[in-house]
């Protein structure tokens, strides 16, 4: 499961959205012991409905993403470096920054203004802040080991760790570096928060919403979007809390009335799992229509991984059709006779929207 960790200033909109996102029915917990609240999101795929209504299973499970969130503690200024360190964060996949875009005078912001891009800047900071103080103590204890006995695997970690300490001081996050794939290997176990893929989720006034596809250039964040592994979204969370308190004709409606096509939430999920380059395959028949989670370049054998490590080891072969064909054909047996419906061995790269069935020995 994909996981995305939500932080946020006061009063950006941060735990409403994440109880929007996770249909959570009451506000999550602040103060005491540094616990993240956890939900999880389905990833709205159309393909999939269509896929359902064509097989009619008895299960329709989507993909999914988990998101977590601190409550009222985490970015909350002093001290938001330390709160960012639990675990639901450092394991996180992706950082979703809600930052706040709307004019509400009874909720003033903390620094006494609207100024999405200072908020966004002094975000990065804290997370640059939380990665250095990691990267000093780590080298501290690399020199000492190094002394008694250096290593070529220490002495790597250690060019690589003063590489990173050098953009941090510089003020630059951790996903700017173009790192080679062996040295981002190493990294992988520090869990950096600068190091992850950053969505930034601009919260709009209901007044701004006709202005949404200019969100980025009215916060003045068109430079720093264009970072690596760096998006945004915009969203407005008190429309969507007022959509989400409609039935599905009157939302659809109230959503078609106000000129958008699909949900704010459903944005926010959907760029969650496009940012981090992951892709769906789906599996049909008669018990169980899914969709699965995958990195781009995944091939068959390590697909049916995620299935069940069994299928994975005893893996044959892959029947693979595209999901168009098969929506066009009605039926996997009409594929198969007009040979849409193929094998295909385990180093075959999944493609998103094949559906598939594995082949494997018991």
């Amino acid at each position: 499961m994909l996981r995305a960790g939500l932080i946020g200033f006061p009063s950006s909109g941060r735990t409403a959205l994440f109880q929007l996102l996770t249909s959570a029915r009451e506000a999550p917990r602040s103060g005491g012991r540094q616990e993240a609240n956890v939900g999880v999101s389905r990833v709205p795929d159309e393909r999939l409905d269509k896929l359902t209504a064509l097989f009619n299973p008895k299960k329709h499970v989507p993909a999914t993403v988990e998101f977590a969130d601190m409550g009222g503690a985490a970015g909350s200024g002093a001290g938001a470096a330390a709160l960012l360190d639990v675990a639901a964060f450092r394991n996180a996949d992706a950082l979703l920054h809600v930052v706040r875009m709307f004019r509400d005078p009874s909720v003033p912001h903390a620094a006494g203004s609207i100024d999405p891009a200072r908020d966004v800047r002094t975000m990065e900071d804290e997370l640059i802040l939380a990665d250095l103080g990691v990267v000093e103590r780590r080298l501290e204890r690399l020199e000492r080991d190094l002394k008694k006995g250096a290593t070529p695997e220490l002495r790597k970690e250690q060019e690589i760790l003063r590489r990173c300490r050098t953009a941090l001081e510089e003020g630059r996050p951790l996903r700017d570096l173009d790192l080679p794939v062996e040295d981002a290997r190493r990294l992988r176990g520090f869990q950096f928060l600068s190091a992850k893929p950053l969505l930034l989720v601009l919260n709009l006034d209901e007044a701004d919403l006709g202005e949404a596809d200019r969100a980025v250039s009215l916060a003045g964040l068109e430079t720093f979007v264009k970072g690596r592994n760096t998006r945004a979204v915009p969203i407005c969370a008190k429309i969507e809390l007022e959509i989400a308190q409609l039935d599905p004709a009157d939302a659809a409606a109230f959503m078609a009335d106000l000129g958008l096509r699909e949900s704010g939430l459903d944005r926010v999920i959907r760029a969650s799992y496009d940012l981090l380059g992951y892709i769906s395959f789906f599996t049909v028949g008669e018990d169980e229509n899914r969709a699965w989670s995958i990195p781009r370049g995944t091939n068959a054998q390590a697909a049916a991984g995620e299935i069940h490590t069994d299928i994975q080891r005893g893996f044959i072969r892959a029947e693979v059709v595209r999901y168009e064909h098969l929506i066009a054909r009605g039926t996997l047996a009409a594929c198969r006779e007009h040979g849409e419906l193929r094998l295909e061995g385990k180093e075959y790269v999944v493609l998103d929207g094949d559906v598939i069935n594995f082949r494997h020995a018991t």
